[in-house]
């Protein structure tokens, strides 16, 4: 089982949108790892999107995600990084096909509600920043009903 890390951005919390966007998860038929509701800082925002640190919105990105608070998330199943995005839908809002979640919620790029990870490996590296904890170890009494093995 993949696990992956999505995190409701602060347009998304702002506009109650989180109990729908968890439900698309569940409902698919993942299972939720981790989660925590949070202000995030400027370091730790920077560090999150460290990759994109030479890009010209990188400054306007981190100050978007310190704006509010956050969901952050850690969902696991099959197929759950692609699977994730799929439901999350593109980048660009008008790219996104309805029924996913920026194609329902998202109207530009800098408020598209939602971060999910891009690549398992991107996965365990935004999961290891986020939750250093760890994650609760648990699995549905619906898995039978939902996974054939």
């Amino acid at each position: 089982m993949e696990q992956t890390f999505i995190m409701i951005k602060p347009d998304g919390v702002q506009r109650g949108l989180i109990g729908d966007i968890i439900s698309r998860f569940e409902k698919k038929g993942f299972y939720l790892k981790a989660m925590k509701f949070m202000n995030v800082e400027r370091s730790f925002a920077q560090q999150h999107y460290a990759d994109l640190s030479s890009m010209p919105f990188f400054p306007k990105l981190v100050e978007y995600i310190i704006s509010g608070p956050v969901v952050a998330m850690v969902w696991e199943g099959k197929d759950v990084v692609l699977t994730g995005r799929r439901i999350i839908g593109a980048t660009r809002p008008w790219e996104a096909a309805p029924g996913t979640i920026r194609g329902d919620y998202a109207v530009e790029v800098g408020r598209n509600v939602i971060h999910g990870s891009d690549s398992v490996e991107n996965g365990q590296k935004e999961i290891a920043l986020w939750f250093p904890g760890g994650l609760a170890e648990w699995r549905s009494n619906l898995h039978p009903w939902i996974y054939e093995n």
